[in-house]
């Protein structure tokens, strides 16, 4: 059996047997976990490789882009100016950022952006890596551009230009940028080891990330006046772009965070322990409850699967992944199967970093099946 590092309890030990024996199997290349219960690190492991070449060992401080887990944290920054007051959830977009109100777009209120219901969930064509990677230019063509669908009656996943929208936001009302916002108000006081794109001295620590052996086929029949053409093309980043200098440097909030698992679960876990962090409080209570205030309820025009989507995350729903435990759960998940989990009611926050991606539309057999080994030790424990 493979080893795997690292720390976990007794109750937890089926989770560190699964990673082990996906990593033995060759599912895994290199993965790492965390179960944070309320404020206790009670399953911390890692295992496998860093480099598809099996010749790095994955470390206790290696870290691993996080496709669109980085929509969690950047959410998160949101929610802790929204406690302070800075911005209001209700409010329009364009009185924090008022070039934004062109094309009928004066109505969109920052929960729409938050719930990826503000019609805008691509660019408009053509948009390229060089302009997503460049802020003003990715910020401007958002605030010219026309909604695609009545905003606030329908979500259409944001999958590139959350981070856009989220981050100009941040930097209207904060005066800082996304990147530095959640370094200092997030990362900072949780400890964890999470960061929008990469600092040039953490480049070594991070584990090439291994697309799936099946590329995605994008059929040639699609409508190009449908949401979901529209969204794929205007969302240039692709997994060749990964691991790139450009991508490590850009501010892409929506997908190129880096971290790892126990940095993802303690920044997160301010949600499950309803607004502490390190005896920190950065959420109220109330505004945490926003967070479950359902925005949008149906099938997603991006994602084409049924999604409740609350304030900034996803809403636990078996429609959506058949996993899901029940109860006062929000979550999102990046690509190839890397996910974070905030279960209020049971005050514990799962995540889960690797470098090999996995198939599946959201979350893969691996990331269902670490859910699974969790909640059965929990279920054991209650």
């Amino acid at each position: 059996m493979a080893t795997v590092e690292g720390t976990s309890t007794a109750r937890f030990a089926p989770v560190r047997a699964a990673l082990a024996a996906h990593i033995e199997s060759g599912e895994e290349l290199g993965a790492s976990i965390a179960v944070d219960v309320d404020g206790v690190m009670e399953v911390d492991v890692w295992g496998g490789h860093a480099d598809e070449a099996r010749t790095v060992p994955w470390q206790r401080d290696t870290l691993v882009g996080l496709w669109s887990v980085t929509k969690t944290l950047s959410s998160l920054a949101a929610l802790v100016l929204v406690d302070r007051g800075a911005l209001d959830l209700r409010r329009p977009v364009a009185e924090y950022w008022p070039e934004f109100a062109a094309r009928g777009k004066q109505d969109i209120e920052v929960r729409h952006v938050l719930a990826h219901t503000s019609g805008l969930s691509g660019w408009q064509q053509p948009f390229t890596m060089d302009d997503l990677c460049d802020w003003s230019t990715a910020s401007t063509r958002l605030a010219g551009q026309a909604p695609w669908w009545k905003p606030g009656s329908a979500s259409g996943y944001h999958m590139q230009t959350q981070g856009q929208l989220v981050g100009e936001l941040v930097r209207r009302v904060s005066g800082r940028t996304l990147t530095e916002f959640v370094d200092t108000e997030i990362a900072g006081p949780s400890e964890a080891d999470v960061q929008i794109g990469a600092r040039e001295a953490d480049w070594s620590r991070i584990a090439g990330l291994v697309p799936p052996s099946q590329a995605l086929e994008v059929p040639a029949d699609l409508d190009p006046e449908a949401v979901f053409t529209k969204t794929l093309l205007g969302s240039p980043a692709r997994d060749e772009h990964v691991d790139t200098p450009q991508w490590r440097r850009a501010e892409l909030g929506a997908v190129n965070g880096h971290g790892n698992a126990r940095g993802v679960a303690r920044a997160l876990s301010v949600i499950s322990r309803h607004g502490e962090v390190n005896g920190l409080r950065l959420l109220s209570p109330d505004t945490v409850d926003k967070i479950f205030d359902v925005q949008a309820d149906g099938v997603d025009l991006f994602l084409g699967v049924p999604v409740r989507w609350g304030v900034g995350y996803a809403l636990a729903d078996r429609r959506t992944m058949p996993h899901m435990p029940t109860g006062k759960v929000c979550f999102w998940v990046g690509r190839g199967g890397s996910i974070v989990m905030m279960d209020l009611d049971r005050r514990v926050t799962l995540a889960y970093t690797m470098n090999r991606l996995g198939a599946g539309l959201l979350g893969s057999e691996r990331t269902h099946d670490y859910i699974r080994h969790v909640y059965e030790a929990l279920d054991a424990t209650d």
